[in-house]
């Protein structure tokens, strides 16, 4: 986890995930006007609140990337997705027991 994150990242995370500003500032157990003024520039939270945003960011799905260019991305899934889309589906079980029409054998 970075030690501090970004105006832009902190927005950019939130979209990812669809998380509005009351939102994070809920998860992050911060005040509201926290998570405004450092998305608008206006100040940089204390170390402790930074820490909480950025583990809350993380826990819904982001994943800040601070090397030479600052960035957010989507955490990579750490098991594959169930369902194999290339591979032909099963063909369904009739469990229901076969009878005979009422029709047949009526003359």
């Amino acid at each position: 986890m970075p030690d501090t994150i970004t105006p832009a990242q902190c927005r950019g995370a939130r979209a990812m995930i669809g998380m509005a500003q009351p939102d994070l500032a809920k998860a992050a157990q911060v005040g509201l006007s926290t998570v405004s003024n450092f998305e608008q520039g206006k100040s940089v939270p204390i170390a402790k609140n930074m820490a909480d945003m950025i583990a809350a960011l993380e826990a819904a799905g982001v994943e800040f990337t601070n090397g030479g260019e600052p960035g957010v991305k989507l955490k990579r899934r750490r098991e594959p997705h169930p369902v194999d889309f290339g591979a032909p589906r099963p063909k369904p079980v009739n469990t229901r027991p076969k009878t005979r029409s009422r029709r047949r054998g009526l003359t």
